[in-house]
């Protein structure tokens, strides 16, 4: 298992509930602590998508939540209110190991670009960004327009790593499930997070 690490995920209103879903179990399941922030939207997505309607480990993460060590990994997950801009991640002195925002919407891709900082996953995202850590934007709406491209040329240039959620198929996928590890893989990658997921051209290559 990876040593115990500490990560920042946001949570916005465009479709892919199910791959934050599946990054917060792996983080958890890993033994690292999340701090989780939903915007209003996200919110809104999190019960379309997938009938959640409240923000707790068991509803999030209900497999691992229910599990022997349920206790444990509920603990580690931490949920900051949107509108509280002075929680802990919203401050440079809060050390973490990375910042996922999936699914970005275009509404909150353009927020980060603009370096606005009028609700906490924007805020957080801002500090991400100053202090030098990976913040990771895994865009999910399509197709794009201009400002789409250049709110994402902006944020590459501030050292943020856009990630569309576009999964490949050299892998010959199966399921719905397949391409969502496709994608939560390649995050876990840019964290630099071990896991067992099929994601990598090896794996074609062995013929797995």
């Amino acid at each position: 298992m990876d040593a115990p690490r500490r990560f920042v995920v946001g949570i916005t209103g465009a479709s892919g509930a199910a791959y934050a879903l599946r990054l917060l179990g792996l983080l958890l399941g890993g033994g690292h602590e999340v701090h989780l922030v939903v915007t209003e939207y996200g919110r809104r997505l999190l019960f379309d998508e997938v009938g959640i309607k409240e923000l707790d480990a068991a509803s999030l993460v209900p497999g691992l939540a229910s599990g022997p060590a349920g206790g444990a990994a509920a603990r580690r997950l931490v949920i900051h209110p949107n509108k509280d801009v002075g929680a802990v991640i919203a401050s440079g002195s809060f050390l973490h190991d990375g910042m996922v925002v999936v699914p970005c919407s275009s509404t909150s891709l353009g927020a980060l670009a603009t370096g606005a900082g009028s609700n906490l996953l924007t805020r957080a995202a801002m500090v991400t960004l100053k202090e030098r850590r990976p913040l990771i934007v895994c865009h999910r709406e399509s197709p794009l327009n201009l400002i789409d491209i250049e709110n994402m040329r902006t944020l590459t240039l501030a050292g943020a790593i856009v990630c569309p959620t576009n999964p490949g198929f050299y892998l010959n996928p199966r399921s719905v499930e397949d391409l969502v590890d496709f994608m939560v893989g390649k995050v876990l990658d840019l964290l630099k997070v071990p896991h067992d997921l099929r994601t990598r051209w090896e794996d074609h290559a062995k013929g797995g």
